[in-house]
């Protein structure tokens, strides 16, 4: 009976035993695989955090980029714009300048001379601003005689400032060479020379 209930003992002690020893190994095993899934976690949650911080700093890298390549645009655009401008007050300068010199007469007079040269010239007027039109008539029609460039009519207009116009058939079509006009086609004419010489600098 001693002997039963001894190997009775024995029994329960080595099932206990190989129970805890079960119950250990699956703790240690739980332990392991929580171990395992909170480092990766970490690592993929730490691989995230990289990366989101690269794309972050390319976006910011690329904005600023493009930033400056905005201002630069924009400084070129407004330092072209300036040049133009500048240019076409040296241009307006110039064109009032020899328009208000001696040699304007005898502008009008050569430009009226290759109208009449033309074969369907007919009915000329030159169209001159009421001060110029005072100031120049005599050596206007002096000068137009003294060429032989007779049926040419002087005409007052104040619709313009400088220069003149030659008006054909009775006015049916003018020819603008005011000073406005000179200024802005001379403004045309070295706005895209200007450009390319800027691109030539860049």
């Amino acid at each position: 009976m001693e002997i039963q209930l001894q190997e009775l003992i024995d029994q329960i002690k080595k099932d206990g035993v190989q129970a805890a020893e079960a119950q250990a190994e699956a703790i240690l095993t739980a332990a392991k695989t929580e171990a395992e899934k909170i480092i990766a976690d970490a690592k993929a949650e730490a691989e995230k955090t990289v990366a989101d911080a690269k794309a972050e700093n390319e976006r910011t890298v690329k904005s600023a980029e493009d930033a400056i390549r905005q201002a630069g645009r924009n400084l070129l655009i407004s330092f072209r714009e300036s040049v133009a401008k500048e240019l076409k007050a040296i241009a307006g300068e110039s064109v009032k300048a020899v328009y208000s010199s001696e040699a304007f007469a005898a502008l009008i007079v050569k430009a009226v001379e290759c109208w009449t040269a033309k074969p369907d010239a007919e009915d000329i007027s030159v169209i001159l601003n009421a001060n110029d039109l005072a100031a120049l008539e005599q050596t206007l029609l002096a000068a137009l005689k003294e060429k032989m460039l007779n049926g040419v009519t002087l005409k007052a207009n104040d619709n313009f400032d400088g220069g003149f116009r030659i008006a054909v058939k009775d006015g049916a079509a003018y020819y603008d060479y005011s000073a406005e006009a000179v200024t802005d086609m001379l403004s045309t004419y070295l706005s895209p020379r200007v450009t390319a010489l800027l691109k030539e600098a860049e």
